[in-house]
């Protein structure tokens, strides 16, 4: 079996506190997988992340990106990583090609190369007609997909997604969801994080809920959903197994 990620009894506590923002998590990701992970405001998703890609270091407990532990190999392992944080990571004064350009030649992609990329992935974002137009004037919905393009430009064998669709329009939702399966379709490993449950059921392959730092519920989605002889929502799933409803 070919993992993307193996964690290995992951923790992690708060500077100065006995508070476990992780608390011995083991969870593994197989290559191409979309892997929903869901949790509450504070359950520890975030923190996660950011040991995913090498910005915190656990206390104790094992990580391991595409065969490499994260310990010994970060540098290499996130050049073939790329995270799509919720914030605009993209700056408004430059037009939407700049910013690709910029971004690109961040990652080092070659020049040719990276023309090539960014004009296919304007286009198949719809937005071709708006690529020398500055990013402030943007939609939302717009803005979404562009900073979506920054952090794929690159072509990393696994990304990790927040809220990738949080406050956007339908069609800009669509494009975007539609864009995500391509790339996973062609081989990407896929984390996402979202409170949008309803698309998170259709999306993710895997689910992975977390609450106080520990996986709670964790499977195929198709299975999870099924539970005491009848079909449930993901919404339902969450509900039942996160600390707003205990």
């Amino acid at each position: 079996m070919s993992y993307s990620i193996e964690i290995d009894q992951l923790s992690l506590s708060y500077k100065n506190t006995d508070f476990k923002a992780i608390n011995n998590l083991s969870l593994k990701v197989k290559r191409n997988e979309v892997l929903g992970l869901l949790g509450p405001n504070g359950a520890g998703k975030t923190t996660l992340i950011s040991m995913l890609t090498g910005l915190q270091r656990p206390d104790k407990g094992k990580i391991f990106i595409e065969g490499l532990e994260t310990s010994a190999n970060i540098h290499e392992i996130q050049k073939i990583l790329g995270v799509v944080p919720q914030e605009y990571a993209l700056y408004p004064k430059l037009t939407a090609k700049e910013n690709l350009q910029f971004f690109g030649s961040m990652y080092g992609v070659d020049r040719k190369i990276l023309k090539k990329r960014i004009d296919e992935g304007i286009e198949k974002m719809g937005l071709s007609k708006f690529s020398n137009k500055r990013i402030d004037t943007f939609s939302g919905g717009m803005k979404r997909r562009i900073n979506l393009l920054a952090g794929v430009l690159h072509e990393p064998k696994l990304i990790f997604l927040d809220e990738p669709t949080v406050g956007v329009d339908v069609q800009s939702k669509h494009v975007i969801i539609e864009f995500l399966t391509s790339l996973n379709q062609a081989g990407t490993t896929i984390v996402y994080s979202s409170h949008l449950l309803h698309e998170a059921q259709s999306f993710c392959s895997r689910v992975a809920i977390i609450d106080h730092g520990e996986i709670q519920v964790e499977g195929a989605t198709k299975d999870i959903l099924v539970s005491e002889g009848r079909v449930k929502s993901l919404e339902e799933i969450f509900i039942e197994n996160t600390s707003n409803s205990k």
